[in-house]
């Protein structure tokens, strides 16, 4: 149990990760219990009849376990309290159905994670919500597409692969001006480098799995709510019976006690891997908003504590097999999807819009920078890069 004293909130934030949820720990133990249950029995009928006061009363309505958890997110992410779910789609996908109902109206940023554009599409778009997709880059823009209806504005910045830097500020004053809340997915900075509730926003969600978890060896999302909201996701939440199991909460709330040290990492490694990709003959334009005179770098610095080893990169154009030699050789960076773990990764991607048109004429690939050495990783692209170009 931690022996602190001082309110959190009053303490910097890598303080805050080691400290957070640490309540739950208990006969001096420095972590808490995994606990794996469902049924929790009750002393007397009184008690049985009066559990909905209790704080604990079912397995899945949670456990000191998924307390912990959840009290250590919602402190990271500086929200009123967390709902933790077996997947990021699935925290998505239920804090959608939080607040819609059939003839409700839906705004959509356009550069948004590809099963959130799946399920708007199909389980949504069945449900009788109509959504509206919008430029990620619109701003206080975003005021002419609201709608009597329109009941969320729903943003992710930076922007699924092609990593645009949202005014969020802007947007969620529009949005408030007409009623409706802003939902952010908030993956990218992992809820410490990005303050989605100091920057107006009603509910942030997160896919646990990529950097909280941080070891690609969980799936889990996360949903934070305002003191406004909470009820509604919670009632949401409970009634489809969504929930996650013990150990990988456990390794969760692991993985966020080392969130820092592994952000700094990332970061620091990503900026030296973007820097020299950006000084290839081969490559038209790097996607990473930290990096000084990329798109989007102004509002980043303006409202980001730090950056995550997340980009993209443009190729000038080339011709598909030339590219596949580029990644089937590379040794140090692994093709597979997700992202947020230790190991580097990359991917080729063709962006999907439909409120802007994607006008790049090369291939585009997705960078996630691990723990390596970058100057290792560099060298890496490098042999990679002469096979794009048939230098070898």
């Amino acid at each position: 149990m931690s022996k602190i004293k001082t309110k959190l909130e009053n303490l910097k934030a890598a303080t805050r990760l080691i400290n957070a949820g640490r309540e739950y720990s208990e006969h001096g133990m420095v972590n808490p219990a995994v606990y794996h249950a469902s049924t929790i029995l009750f002393p007397d009928t009184e008690t049985l009849k009066n559990r909905s006061s209790l704080k604990y009363s079912y397995g899945r309505k949670g456990t000191p376990t998924s307390r912990a958890l959840e009290s250590a997110i919602a402190q990271l992410e500086g929200g009123f309290d967390c709902k933790i779910a077996p997947s990021g789609s699935a925290a998505i996908s239920t804090a959608l159905l939080a607040f819609l109902k059939t003839g409700d109206h839906l705004l959509m940023v356009d550069s948004v994670y590809g099963p959130t554009r799946h399920f708007v599409d199909t389980l949504l778009k069945n449900l009788g919500v109509h959504t509206t997709y919008y430029d990620p880059l619109i701003g206080k823009g975003i005021s002419a597409l609201l709608q009597p209806n329109t009941k969320v504005v729903y943003l992710e910045s930076p922007g699924s692969q092609t990593m645009e830097v949202q005014d969020v500020p802007a947007i969620v004053a529009a949005a408030h001006a007409r009623g409706a809340i802003a939902m952010i997915d908030n993956t990218w900075s992992a809820g410490h480098y990005f303050k989605a509730f100091s920057h107006g926003c009603d509910v942030s969600v997160q896919s646990v799995t990529k950097y909280i978890g941080g070891h690609s060896d969980i799936m889990m999302g996360s949903i934070v709510c305002t003191e406004a909201t909470w009820p509604i996701v919670k009632e949401t939440y409970e009634t489809l019976g969504v929930f996650a199991g013990p150990d990988d909460m456990n390794m969760a709330l692991r993985g966020l006690r080392t969130l820092d040290v592994r952000l700094e990492r990332h970061h620091k490694n990503a900026l030296v891997v973007a820097d020299w990709l950006r000084g290839q003959d081969a490559v038209d334009t790097v996607l990473y908003p930290a990096l000084s005179n990329a798109p989007g770098h102004e509002i980043w610095k303006r409202d980001f504590k730090g950056a995550s080893g997340l980009f993209s990169v443009i190729l000038k154009p080339a011709a598909e097999e030339s590219v596949a030699k580029l990644l089937d050789g590379l040794e140090l960076f692994g093709m597979g999807f997700s992202w947020g773990g230790f190991e580097s990764l990359v991917v080729p991607f063709k962006p999907h819009r439909t409120a802007t048109n994607w006008t790049a004429e090369g291939p585009c690939l997705r960078f996630h920078i691990g723990l390596e050495s970058p100057e290792d990783l560099i060298d890496d692209l490098k042999q990679g890069f002469k096979r794009l170009q048939n230098k070898t």
